[in-house]
């Protein structure tokens, strides 16, 4: 990270952990002295510097097309930020490179002040703390609500761990929190497959939450779903994000404007406008764009 942006992002989140106790300043953080932030506790994220994602002119290339063009942008702790563009802008793209899944050819791409992605593999990336939620919902059609929450629960899988393992009561709790969460209590015992596109969107959302994330990455989870359903997940993620930073890539720039106070608009791979939405309400190419590729 850049000097200039390492301050910015400092005094950035200085401003959040203000109520915080003053001895808890000043701290080594990530094996380096930090002059703004906490003590970072073991399993923890370093942000303080005020930045829980971090991307610096990153760029890759596809038989010669360049998907991603020298982009940079970043994500604060708690931060619930959109990230709009038409088809073919790289909003899919850079989701694959921060989760692992695409190898950019040059720049950096950080997770908290220290965790450099681009040294880790796609398993381990979501080991880490970072969740991905895809545009068509995946869940286990064939299990229950609750078996798809228990098997999305971040513990040991091996055929050993399944034999062996025993649910805590914890555990239990946690499954019915998330449940609440994402209102699928009454449906807890109905098969995946049975219920409708929008429950199943709320489901993997709750899959994702199970694993203790601490970066959510959510592609258009807003698709197919009733107006109704919508206004109750613009509930949902204004709660999640006191826990949780949440990336939403999205095309309706009415959802955007009404869900997010800043945000990333994408055009060729690079940053084509970050901060408020209202500008793109003036530019008609803009809106086109988003609207018709």
């Amino acid at each position: 990270m850049t000097p200039d942006l390492l301050e910015q992002g400092a005094k950035r989140y200085e401003a959040r952990i203000a109520a915080l106790d003053a001895a808890r300043l000043n701290t080594v953080a990530g094996g380096q002295t930090a002059s703004y932030g906490r003590l970072v506790q073991s399993g923890e994220v370093d942000v303080t510097h005020g930045r829980i994602l971090y991307l610096e002119d990153v760029s890759v290339s596809f038989d010669g097309f360049k998907a991603i063009n020298k982009l940079s942008l970043d994500i604060a702790p708690g931060e619930l930020r959109c990230i709009i563009g038409p088809n073919g802008a790289g909003k899919t793209t850079m989701m694959d490179i921060i989760t692992g899944k695409t190898r950019p050819d040059e720049g950096t791409v950080f997770f908290g002040s220290t965790i450099d992605l681009l040294r880790h593999s796609e398993p381990e990336i979501a080991q880490l703390g970072i969740g991905r939620k895809f545009q068509k919902p995946t869940v286990f059609e064939s299990q229950t609500v609750h078996d798809n929450l228990l098997l999305a629960l971040n513990v040991d899988h091996s055929v050993k761990g399944t034999l062996f393992w025993r649910g805590s009561k914890a555990e239990s709790e946690r499954i019915d929190k998330v449940l609440e969460t994402i209102r699928l209590t009454e449906a807890r015992d109905r098969l995946a497959g049975s219920l409708s596109h929008g429950q199943k969107q709320w489901l993997e959302i709750g899959m994702l939450l199970m694993q203790d994330p601490k970066l959510l990455l959510l592609d258009e989870p807003f698709e197919g779903l009733a107006p109704a359903v919508v206004q109750e997940l613009f509930t949902v993620f204004d709660r999640l994000r006191r826990e949780v930073s949440i990336v939403i890539v999205e095309h309706n720039l009415d959802l955007v404007l009404a869900l997010a106070d800043r945000v990333y608009a994408l055009e060729r791979g690079a940053v084509f406008h970050e901060g408020p939405a209202e500008p793109l309400l003036t530019d008609l190419d803009y809106r086109k764009k988003i609207l018709w590729l």
